[in-house]
């Protein structure tokens, strides 16, 4: 198992070489002077070329590249241009903002999504299952924004039971999560509902009924388990998507994590924590990946860490 976890974990290095490649291109080419938008509009040109030579715009763009991965591997993401403070410490403030809201919309997703979906597929083509894969089509449908605005305008403006933007107590957390974790709520229902019922109708299933078992013990001890293995994969990478998908949420609710950040960062053309963001998100993405690679063989005997290598 360890060895298949180092490589794992060195196959993610050209993937995360390929992400910083495709970060550190993108952001220069985004359409404005970044010298101009960091020293000011009305600063003076010497003041302009100043900042372009800080930050290294004045040199081809392999340079700044193969200057800033030299960096990044003595432990260094630079500075930011604007608060002249370390990426990594800014990122590190932020990280844990980013990841608190997510997990908590990911249990809300997980506790909402299976519930909803095993009492689906129990009851299939019940009122009660029509009814829960219309709410999952339209979660789905939704656009994450403008559920967020609907959610402040009901449950903080005319309720006024939840805070609309912020971060201190934990009602701050509420309206974000749910907003953040509804359209993987819909996702988990339908994926739980679907792999449900395949198990149902399998031979062992009937043969546990057969043998007088409650029905309880037969959905919730034998079918559940072996019913969990899509759900797992579809909760690892919506674990890692709701990380870095927290961007538009953390902004509509003004929540001060990594999401938020990196929106102010493109705004403000601050290359280095742009490029820090990303990266961070992208490792984070990875290490979730190789997490539900082992959950599969915890969940399943017959899978094993060779086979796994060699599809």
């Amino acid at each position: 198992m360890y060895a298949y976890i180092v490589r794992r974990l060195l196959l993610a290095v050209p993937v995360l070489i390929g992400v910083s490649i495709l970060v550190f291109s993108m952001v220069r080419f985004i359409p404005g002077d970044p010298a101009r938008v960091i020293a000011g509009i009305q600063a003076p040109q010497s003041a302009v070329e100043r900042v372009r030579e800080e930050m290294l715009l004045d040199e081809p763009l392999h340079t700044q590249y193969f200057v800033y991965m030299g960096n990044l591997l003595q432990g260094d993401m630079g500075r930011s241009a604007f608060t002249r403070r370390p990426v990594a410490l800014e990122l590190y403030e932020r990280f844990p903002n980013t990841l608190m809201l997510t997990v908590a919309a990911m249990a809300i997703a997980t506790v909402l999504g299976m519930g909803a979906g095993i009492i689906s597929a129990t009851k299939r083509y019940s009122l009660f299952d029509n009814f829960v894969m219309l709410l999952a089509l339209a979660g789905i449908a939704i656009p994450v924004f403008w559920l967020g605005l609907m959610m402040q305008l009901l449950f903080s403006v005319y309720l006024g039971w939840f805070p609309s933007s912020g971060m201190g107590s934990w009602q701050h957390l509420i309206l974000p999560a749910f907003t953040l974790g509804l359209a993987t709520t819909a996702l988990i229902t339908r994926i739980t509902r679907s792999s449900m019922l395949d198990v149902l109708g399998q031979d062992y299933i009937n043969t546990a009924r057969a043998k007088g078992l409650v029905e309880r013990v037969v959905v919730y001890k034998h079918a559940l388990k072996n019913a969990l293995i899509p759900v797992v994969t579809v909760m690892g990478l919506q674990f890692g998507i709701l990380l870095g998908g927290a961007v538009l949420t953390e902004s509509v609710f003004s929540w001060p994590g990594i999401g938020r950040l990196l929106v102010d960062s493109i705004l403000t053309r601050d290359y280095p924590v742009v490029q820090g963001a990303v990266l961070v998100l992208a490792l984070f993405f990875v290490l979730i990946n190789l997490v539900v690679d082992i959950i599969y063989a915890l969940l399943d005997p017959r899978i094993t860490y060779g086979s796994q290598e060699g599809d």
